[in-house]
């Protein structure tokens, strides 16, 4: 007599495509990625200074930028935004002072940019909050 044998199921799932599809993906990212980086280019002036050193909490400062046509932008976790008027900009270092008490802010000026300017982002900065305000500058070695 003839006995059937059971056959088990086997549950298992092909992985492989989800793999090539992955390495695609992996592929496609790293090559657009430094494309979408993108910021506001500015001449800093150049300084013998010493560099700020990072808090010591880890904490990513926030950069208040001003261009050559008086434009503000905004600098938080290398995420660029604006360009900002000054109640705009206000608003927006207000509400990261709110979320990230204690934050520094570092003002990113234009050497071209009159004195006045920069004072007026200063002051724009204090107004929204902000404890201390750093100015970034190039160093004198750089090009």
């Amino acid at each position: 007599m003839y006995v059937r044998k059971k056959r088990r199921l086997k549950a298992e799932i092909n992985v492989v495509p989800y793999i090539d599809v992955m390495l695609v993906l992996l592929v496609i990212f790293m090559v657009t990625t430094p494309l979408i980086t993108q910021g506001v280019k500015v001449e800093l002036p150049k300084s013998a200074a010493e560099p700020i050193k990072q808090m010591k909490d880890g904490k990513t400062p926030l950069v208040a930028t001003v261009d050559q046509d008086g434009l503000y932008y905004f600098e938080k976790d290398s995420k660029q935004q604006g360009p900002f008027t000054t109640e705009q900009l206000t608003v927006e270092v207000a509400s990261w002072l709110t979320i990230e008490p204690g934050t520094q802010v570092i003002v990113k000026g234009d050497g071209r940019v009159s004195y006045d300017a920069i004072i007026r982002l200063i002051n724009i900065l204090k107004q929204a909050g902000a404890p201390s305000v750093g100015l970034m500058t190039d160093n004198v070695d750089s090009k």
